[in-house]
């Protein structure tokens, strides 16, 4: 990749990371709300963001770190989207126990409330699968499509949840980040099954006739 398009990507995904955070911060809603509420309200955006990170570290898809680098940041920003996670269901927890009960019961009567529970129960598979890696019994190459089959889940719910919220993020800052997201994911899943795909094939009939 040449070093303009580097760059250029680098800007892209500073870009679509940091404005959502800033629209948020000068959303008026904010006013209205209590710190607690308002705290778990920016770990929600945080997990967004590092969600769009993850599957461009995953896959080395980011110009200008080493394969071992990115596979450690991948690491790193997975626990930090678990505690981003925690910080936004306890914070809503506190702030509204029955809603959340709803939601954590899967009987919540907005559809937002369904898809981020199921996005969080994923993504604490996914982080299971991740510590259990060496004692299962799965081979390498079916755990990493169980992995990356629990991280596209992930994405896909959260950006569903993210999506059907109209609350203190803007809209447009919004949407290129989901976007920008789902577009992150595919890219993964799609260089990770070119990358391994080869290894996986089966090997040419050698029968004598």
């Amino acid at each position: 990749m040449g070093r303009t398009r580097s760059i250029l990507m680098w800007v892209v995904v500073a870009l679509v990371s940091i404005v959502p955070l800033v629209a948020a911060a000068n959303s008026p809603l904010l006013a209205w709300r209590d710190p607690i509420y308002i705290l778990a309200g920016f770990a929600g955006v945080a997990g967004l963001v590092l969600l769009l990170l993850q599957p461009l570290l995953a896959a080395g898809l980011l110009p200008g770190l080493s394969r071992a680098r990115a596979r450690r940041m991948h690491r790193v920003f997975g626990l930090s989207l678990i505690v981003a996670i925690l910080v936004h269901v306890a914070g809503l927890w506190i702030t509204s126990p029955p809603d959340m009960i709803d939601a954590l019961l899967l009987a919540s009567p907005t559809p937002f409330s369904i898809w981020g529970v199921l996005a969080m129960w994923t993504a604490f598979a996914a982080l299971a699968l991740a510590a259990l890696r060496g004692r299962l019994p799965l081979r390498p190459r079916h755990w990493r499509y169980l992995h990356m089959t629990f991280a596209a889940l992930v994405v896909l719910g959260t950006v569903l949840h993210a999506v059907l919220i109209d609350g203190t993020m803007e809209t447009a800052s919004k949407s290129a980040l989901c976007t920008a997201t789902l577009v992150a994911a595919l890219a993964a899943v799609w260089r990770i099954r070119s990358q391994y795909g080869h290894a996986a094939a089966k090997p040419a009939d050698k029968t004598v006739r």
